[in-house]
């Protein structure tokens, strides 16, 4: 915990005054605003700018982030559906193993977006929500997401593991293509 140092100075209406002055507040001055000798004020914003509520979305106002926003197209697979629709897949799989709650797995999404679409009919693309089905990331020893799993006949054959440029997780599904 920090602590502060308080220099008081003696008030220049009567130097033989016990009354001081606090030259900086400490920081239980801050906690409690009486014992403070400066006022506070929680309103502060000399450019009376609008802030926007975190709890709207205000996509008119941000459309640069709007991409960032939305959800990968990849079907959602739970451990019901995994063997018929990763394991038995006469197709390639690419699965993306992310949370809801990570900021690098939504950079991701976009790139297997367009992933899916560049290699729709070579490729199928998945994704599993690790909090919600954790018995399947616990099978393919996923500890960190993102990472996806590359999957053909019934094994897996090759992993990108984190947030990569595209370029790594198209090598990644070429070298599948190929074998």
């Amino acid at each position: 915990m920090a602590s502060f140092t308080l220099r008081l100075t003696p008030s220049s209406s009567s130097s033989s005054s016990s009354i001081h002055k606090p030259i900086l507040s400490s920081s239980s001055s801050y906690r409690n605003p009486q014992r403070a000798s400066f006022p506070l004020s929680n309103n502060h914003n000399p450019l009376n700018l609008q802030t926007p509520h975190l709890h709207q979305h205000h996509h008119h106002l941000f459309p640069a982030i709007r991409p960032f926003l939305q959800r990968t197209r990849a079907t959602t697979v739970t451990k019901d559906l995994w063997e018929n629709t990763i394991l038995k897949s006469e197709t390639p799989v690419l699965v993306e193993f992310y949370a809801n709650w990570c900021g690098p797995c939504k950079m991701v999404h976009r790139v297997i977006d367009e992933i899916e679409t560049e290699y729709a009919g070579k490729l199928k693309c998945f994704k599993v929500n690790t909090d919600t089905d954790m018995q399947i990331a616990d099978n393919y020893e996923i500890k960190a997401v993102p990472v996806v799993l590359l999957f053909k006949n019934g094994e897996k054959y090759d992993s990108v593991i984190g947030t990569m440029p595209k370029e790594f997780y198209v090598a990644a599904i070429e070298r599948v293509l190929k074998s």
